[in-house]
């Protein structure tokens, strides 16, 4: 028989919208001779809910919706992910299921066992963990089902059990063949856990002999981008069928061979995977908030030019304003190269310069620092006259105003509260600088989109007298890789020394990022890409003195 896998981007809460699409996409799949269809984990909510779960009227509306999606149903079996209220008095009240919808009436349905709690992960905070299932049968297949992370186990180690042999052992011990084992889940992407999926669920194929069909939530949904990517893989861990990154999608597998239909689907290279994640963000981010226009900074420099091509790629060229704003220290050749830019781009350019406000700041301030030398405080006023501007550019005309600045930055505390922090998405807070320039590289692959100069000249804020950003800070090579240990690896200070670093470099990297978590704790919310971002899956205290 034919099974499709249908990769749907649901938004939180919006169960018309979300079991609309169950249904459309259902009868698509009925229409090309299907007769099991699969949605992901939550698919009828949207993952993940939040605090949404604690909320009566939100799991009523969500029983209501089950309760009419069951009646709109096509005529074939229909498994899809959503919660489900639990009987008991201890424990969570919910469970993450999977079940399935034949003929107007749940027949199936699966618990997931291994609940999350690490980094942008919290489903023990609403979640009871379940038991292990029964097979899944239709007609002649039996089917072993798990959601998300039960197929985690190995990989992350943390749990006490592996609910995929739990399902091949319960199948031994009654005498079952599992013909293929299903994972539905909402899986967020980040840099290479592509790769990661495929080795984990190739081991799976191999162990337990059988065909293994992956079927994942995709979309923007805050700062957590999904990425798709559904896939059936044979027995031997060969992927034979694949559905598109970052889009809604559907492809379809026959049983009877174990083969489906690869569409031409492109393999996307890390960097080509980086941009599509970070212009699908932006997209979701922005239509889903009700926005439709945006509106940046472009500085001349390369954060903003990265920016101003996400987006325009994400919304359009006619739905971006870019806005340079110049001051006494912004050099002619970053004006030229923000005009530039913008015209290869073909979005809307206007320049709106600051040098008066700027004096009128500093003589109002004259009487209080009266004897004392500029420094970094006359550097803040123009990053903050800047961000007022734009937040007022975006409350008279409605765009959301996006913020330029890379993880480098954020992570050393280099960018200005309530100046360049200002706006309502933080688009590239988890691209590293580096990055930041390969992903340029990208952009021109084909054509100049991104002038050469931005991309060959020093950094450089521009906010005093030949400023550049090394003034300050170690090279973004070497920063970077500091960065990556810490951040994302979790090494301290000793153990990164002995990887051959300067002892002071890192030990003042270390301090700035310590010392800085109030900031980011203001900053916009940012599309995660990295396995640690920061925001949504980072925990530390603003007010702490651990010194590693």
């Amino acid at each position: 028989m034919k099974i499709a896998l249908v990769q749907i981007n649901p938004v939180i809460g919006d169960f018309t919208k979300n079991c609309g699409k169950i249904k459309f996409w259902s009868e698509k799949a009925k229409a090309c001779g299907c007769e099991l269809v699969i949605f992901p984990e939550l698919a009828v909510s949207g993952y993940p809910p939040q605090d949404l779960l604690e909320r009566t009227s939100f799991l009523v509306a969500h029983e209501e919706a089950v309760s009419g999606l069951l009646g709109e149903l096509p005529d074939l079996d229909v498994m899809f992910g959503c919660f489900e209220q639990r009987e008991g008095q201890q424990g969570k009240k919910l469970y993450n299921s999977a079940v399935v919808a034949r003929q107007g009436r749940i027949v199936f349905r699966a618990h997931k066992q291994l609940l999350p709690s690490y980094d942008v992960f919290d489903e023990t905070r609403y979640f009871e963990p379940g038991p292990p299932s029964e097979l899944y049968t239709l007609k002649n297949l039996q089917f072993g089902v798990t959601v998300c992370e039960d197929v985690w186990s190995e990989e992350v180690k943390e749990y006490d059990t592996d609910p995929v042999s739990e399902i091949l052992s319960l199948a031994a011990k009654n005498r079952d063949k599992v013909h293929a084992i299903i994972n539905i889940s909402a899986s967020p992407f980040q840099r290479n856990k592509e790769r990661i999926r495929k080795q984990i669920f190739q081991k799976i194929c191999r162990r337990s002999g059988t065909p293994f069909l992956y079927c994942n939530q995709v979309g923007g949904q805050d700062s957590l981008l999904f990425d798709g990517r559904s896939l059936v893989m044979d027995k031997k861990g060969t992927v034979v069928a694949q559905a598109l990154g970052f889009a809604e999608d559907m492809i379809v597998i026959d049983s009877r061979t174990w083969q489906g239909d690869m569409h031409g689907v492109p393999q996307l290279s890390e960097h080509a995977a980086v941009y599509a994640g970070l212009v699908m963000g932006v997209r979701d981010y922005v239509q889903k908030c009700h926005f439709s226009s945006v509106v940046l900074g472009l500085s001349g420099g390369i954060d903003s030019a990265l920016t101003a091509a996400i987006a325009v790629d994400a919304l359009g060229a006619e739905n971006v304003l870019g806005v340079a704003l110049p001051s006494p220290y912004s050099s002619q050749d970053s004006l030229d190269d923000a005009k530039k830019l913008a015209e290869n781009l073909g979005c809307r350019f206007e320049v709106l310069p600051i040098s008066g406000l700027f004096d009128g700041f500093r003589r109002s301030l004259n009487s209080f620092f009266a004897g004392l030398d500029e420094d970094i405080t006359e550097q803040n006023l123009q990053a903050r006259i800047r961000g007022n501007l734009l937040m007022a550019l975006s409350n008279k005309f409605g765009h959301l105003l996006l913020t330029t600045g890379n993880k480098s930055e954020m992570a050393v505390g280099y960018c200005t509260l309530y100046g360049d922090m200002s706006g309502g998405l933080a688009v590239i807070s988890d691209v590293p600088k580096q990055l930041v320039y390969e992903l340029a590289a990208y952009i021109n692959r084909a054509r100049e989109i991104i002038p050469a100069r931005i991309i060959s000249k020093a950094p450089t804020a521009e906010l005093k007298p030949d400023q550049t950003d090394q003034d300050d800070l170690p090279p973004y090579e070497i920063l970077d890789q500091i960065l990556e240990l810490h951040l994302e690896e979790g090494k301290g200070a000793r153990e990164i020394i002995a990887l051959g670093f300067d002892e002071q470099t890192v030990r003042d990297i270390l301090r700035r990022v310590r010392v800085n978590e109030y900031k980011r704790k203001q900053a916009p919310m940012g599309l995660k890409v990295t396995t640690k971002a920061f925001g949504f899956g980072r925990r530390y205290p603003n007010v702490q003195n651990f010194q590693e």
